[in-house]
C-alpha cells in the first residue's frame, strides 16, 4: 500500500505566492529581501495553522538563493529548527549560541527557527537576550509563537513583530477547491464552505477536516456528507424551522426539535443557531448588507428567498426571544422546557386570531334565504349587510311591511313558464340593511362585537358570583389543602413550588407570594388556574386573585443546613449561644 501523506504536508506552500490569506506579511517580507532591509530577529505570532512556520521556512530558503543554485535546493544545512516546548532549558540555549558563531558552509545566512518560543524558561530567555540583540552578520533568528503575551518585553523589543491573522472563510474555501480539483474530487461549494467555517481560520485544520471527510465520502463530496461526518446542524434545519414558525405549526416544530436532540445536539446550540439564522435573514433584507452573509452561492439564494417571506418585525422579535433564551439556558433547571417555550413563542409571533376567524361567514346571506335556513343571531348583522351587496344583482324587492320581505317582481320571459312558489322567507330586519357596507367591513365587525357584549352582560346579570369575606388564616388553610391534594396526585414539583413561601392576604381578595427566581414564577403562573378555581370554590369568593413577586432574598430566609438553623435560632434568641457555651454543646 502506498504511503499516504496528509494534505497539510503534501500541499505545504513552497513560495510566498502559495501562502493563503497572509498577503500583507508575504509582500512585506519579499520587499525586505529585495531591498536588503530584513531584520536579524523576527517574531511571527498568531493563531495555530495560519502559516507561521511555513513562512519562516520559505524565508530561510529565499534569503540564501542567488539564482545559480538548483531550484530544488532546500539549504537544509543552513536552516536549524528548535522546538522550544521540549528544549526550553538554559543549556539548550547555550548550545544554540555556540552554533551561531560558526559561519555557513553553503549560502549566505544561517537561519534559526525557534517554534513555540513562549515555552522557554525565564532563565533561557535571559541567556538569549544578548545574542538576539547583537547576532553575527550571517545569523537570522525567526521566533514563532501562538501566545505573544507570554514572551517577556525585553525579547519583544529586540524583534520585528509580524502578526498573522486568521484565514478568511472565502480564502480557505478557494484553496480547498484547488486541492479538490488536483485530487479529482467533485466537491459541492456549500460542502467546502462548511469545512472552511468549521476550521475557524486555521488552514491546517481545514485540510485535516478535508482529508477526514474525503475518507468518509470518497470522490463525491456533498453537503449532506460533510454535515453528517462533522456532526454539525445543516442550514436546512433552520430553514425548515423558520417555515414552521411562519406557518404557526407548533407541534411539528417541537417534533423537529426532538429529532435534532436525538442526533446528539444540545438545545443551547440549536437556539443559538436560530438567532444566527435570523441575523442572516435580516442581513439579506438590504442589498448593502448582503456582503456580510458568509455562505455559499446556493445557500445564499435560499436565504434571499426566505427573507422575502419574513418581515423585519418578525426577525427582530425572533432574535430578541432567541437571545433571551440563550442567556437563561445555563441557569435554567429545565433547559429543554426553556427552549421549547421559546420555540412556541417564536411560532406565535405571526399568529393572528382575528385573521383565523375572519372567514367564518364567507357564505352569502342569499344562500340561507333561498334555502329557508334559520340565520344565527350572532351572524345576523353580517348576513343583513351581505344581502345589501347582493341586492344590486337581484330584482328589486317590494316590501309590504317593515318586518317581512315580499316576493321578487317576476321578470318577463318568452315562452312563459309556470313556477312553483318559493319557500317562506325568514323575517329580516330591513332597518339593518340601510347601512350599505360589506360583511367584512369595520362597521359590521364593531356591530358584531357590541352584540356579543350585550349577550355576555345578560348572562352575567342572571348569574351573580358569591363574594363571601374570609380571613388570612382560612386562606392559608385552603392553600395548604390544595398543596396536599396535588402532592397526593403525584405533582411533587408543583407542590414543592407552592410550599416555597407562606401566602399573604393583600387587599382583602389578593393572595401574594414571594419566590426566589423567575423560573419558579413562570411554572406557577402556568398552573395558577386550577389553583384559583380550588381556592375560590373553598372560600366561596370569586374575586380572589393571585399576585406573584420575585425576590432573590427570599431564598436566604430558609435554613437548609444545621449551621443555618442554628444561626437562625441565635438571631431569634441570643441566649442560645450562651447555653451552648455553658454546656459545651456541639452543633
Amino acid at each position: 500500500m502506498e504511503h499516504f501523506i496528509v494534505s497539510a504536508r503534501k500541499y505545504r506552500p513552497q513560495t510566498f505566492k502559495d501562502v493563503v490569506g497572509q498577503q500583507a506579511i508575504t509582500n512585506t517580507l519579499e520587499n525586505a529581501i529585495r531591498s536588503n532591509h530584513l531584520a536579524q530577529a523576527l517574531l511571527f505570532c498568531g493563531p495555530r495553522g495560519v502559516g507561521k512556520t511555513t513562512c519562516a521556512r520559505i524565508l530561510a530558503k529565499k534569503i540564501n538563493q542567488d539564482g545559480t543554485e538548483n531550484p530544488d535546493e532546500d539549504f537544509a544545512f543552513n536552516i536549524f529548527e528548535l522546538d522550544a516546548a521540549s528544549n526550553n532549558s538554559v543549556d539548550d540555549i547555550r548550545s544554540l549560541i555556540e552554533q551561531v558563531r560558526i559561519p555557513p558552509q553553503v549560502g549566505k545566512y544561517k537561519v534559526y527557527i525557534i517554534d513555540e518560543v513562549h515555552m522557554l524558561s525565564q532563565a533561557a530567555f535571559n541567556a538569549f537576550l544578548k545574542t538576539l540583540e547583537e547576532p553575527p552578520k550571517h545569523a537570522i533568528f525567526i521566533l514563532a509563537t501562538t501566545e505573544k503575551h507570554k514572551i517577556i518585553p525585553t525579547i519583544l523589543s529586540r524583534c520585528q513583530i509580524f502578526d498573522f491573522k486568521r484565514i478568511g472563510v472565502k480564502d480557505a474555501k478557494e484553496y480547498l477547491k484547488y486541492i479538490a480539483e488536483n485530487q479529482g474530487i467533485e466537491a459541492d461549494d456549500d460542502a467546502l464552505h462548511i469545512i472552511a467555517q468549521k476550521a475557524d481560520g486555521a488552514m491546517r485544520d481545514a485540510l485535516s477536516i478535508f482529508d477526514r471527510v474525503v475518507s468518509f465520502s470518497g470522490k463525491q463530496l456533498t453537503r449532506q456528507a460533510v454535515t453528517e461526518n462533522l456532526n454539525v446542524l445543516d442550514y436546512e434545519t433552520y430553514f425548515t424551522a423558520t417555515d414552521l414558525m411562519l406557518a404557526n405549526d407548533i407541534p411539528q416544530l417541537l417534533v423537529d426539535f426532538n429529532t435534532t436532540l436525538s442526533k446528539g445536539f444540545d438545545g443551547h446550540h440549536f437556539i443559538a443557531g436560530i438567532a444566527s439564522h435570523f441575523r442572516d435573514l435580516l442581513v439579506c433584507k438590504n442589498q448593502a448588507t448582503i456582503a456580510l452573509l458568509e455562505v455559499g452561492d446556493q445557500t445564499k439564494q435560499k436565504y434571499l428567498e426566505q427573507s422575502q417571506k419574513t418581515s423585519q418585525q418578525f426577525l427582530m422579535k425572533g432574535i430578541e426571544l432567541a437571545n433571551d433564551c440563550d442567556l437563561k439556558y445555563k441557569t435554567s433547571r429545565n433547559q429543554r422546557l426553556l427552549v421549547e417555550l421559546c420555540l412556541m413563542q417564536l411560532a406565535s409571533i405571526t399568529y393572528d386570531r382575528e385573521k383565523k376567524n375572519s372567514n367564518r361567514f364567507i357564505i352569502p346571506a342569499t344562500f340561507f334565504i333561498a334555502h329557508g335556513k334559520q340565520i344565527d343571531p350572532i351572524a345576523k348583522v353580517t348576513l343583513a349587510n351581505t344581502s345589501v351587496s347582493t341586492q344590486q344583482q337581484q330584482p328589486q324587492l317590494n316590501t309590504t311591511t317593515s318586518h317581512q320581505v315580499a316576493e321578487p317582481t317576476p321578470v318577463k320571459a318568452a315562452p312563459p313558464k309556470v313556477e312553483t312558489p318559493p319557500p317562506a322567507k325568514p323575517k329580516i330586519d330591513i332597518s339593518m340593511m340601510r347601512n350599505k357596507v360589506s360583511g367584512l367591513s369595520l362597521s359590521s365587525i364593531k356591530a358584531k362585537q357590541e352584540h356579543l357584549k350585550k349577550q355576555q352582560s345578560k348572562i352575567v346579570q342572571h348569574k351573580v358570583l358569591p363574594k363571601d369575606p374570609f380571613t388570612e388564616e382560612k386562606m392559608i388553610e385552603v392553600w395548604n389543602a390544595y398543596v396536599e391534594k396535588i402532592d397526593k396526585k403525584g405533582e411533587k414539583i408543583m407542590a414543592s413550588l407552592l410550599a416555597t413561601d407562606v401566602p399573604k392576604l393583600k387587599n382583602d381578595t389578593t393572595i401574594s407570594i414571594e419566590l426566589p427566581n423567575a423560573t419558579m414564577k413562570i411554572e406557577i403562573e402556568r398552573a395558577q388556574y386550577p389553583l384559583l378555581e380550588f381556592v375560590r370554590s373553598e372560600l366561596n369568593n370569586y374575586d380572589v386573585s393571585l399576585e406573584i413577586e420575585v425576590n432573590e432574598l427570599t431564598a436566604k430566609k430558609y435554613a437548609f443546613t444545621t449551621r443555618d438553623k442554628y444561626e437562625k435560632l441565635k438571631e431569634i434568641n441570643p441566649l442560645v449561644e450562651r447555653l451552648r457555651r455553658d454546656f459545651d454543646l456541639e452543633i
